[in-house]
């Protein structure tokens, strides 16, 4: 149990921190802003369009996902093992979603990415992986 639990928790606090990173590293011209060529501007709606429809449908499912009939099932045989996978399947959706849209919003300088990472980074605490939510999510099913 504990050992979930630290996994979850090191999974969270990693995720902004990459996020993090990517930011300081940006903000401190440790890496160059704005290093897209200026003739990929059907990339950019590519990806734009891309990580709009992405950000749009994971979130929600990602806030779902342990309402759905597999992962309850999953949850009564395996109990620990099975929250250690889908929680952290839960946290690195929402978290690849975060550091993918902050990286994108320093290449391109597009403000489009960096309102959807702050929609992600907003939707992460209400999936903080406390122990007692731990517990609750074991013990519900």
């Amino acid at each position: 149990m504990k050992k979930v639990h630290q996994f979850l928790q090191c999974l969270f606090w990693g995720v902004i921190g990459v996020a993090a990173l990517i930011v300081v590293a940006f903000e401190t011209e440790l890496a160059e802003a704005g290093f897209a060529n200026g003739d990929s501007v059907q990339a950019e709606f590519l990806l734009t369009m891309t990580m709009e429809l992405l950000t749009v449908g994971l979130i929600p499912l990602a806030l779902w996902m342990f309402k759905s009939k597999k992962v309850k099932e999953d949850l009564n045989s395996g109990k620990w093992v099975a929250l250690r996978k889908w929680a952290g399947l839960r946290l690195l959706i929402i978290g690849l979603l975060i550091v993918v849209n902050t990286l994108l919003y320093y290449v391109y300088l597009n403000a489009s990415f960096g309102y959807m990472a702050i929609i992600a980074l907003i939707c992460l605490p209400f999936v903080y992986p406390s122990l007692n939510r731990c517990k609750a999510e074991v013990e519900e099913t």
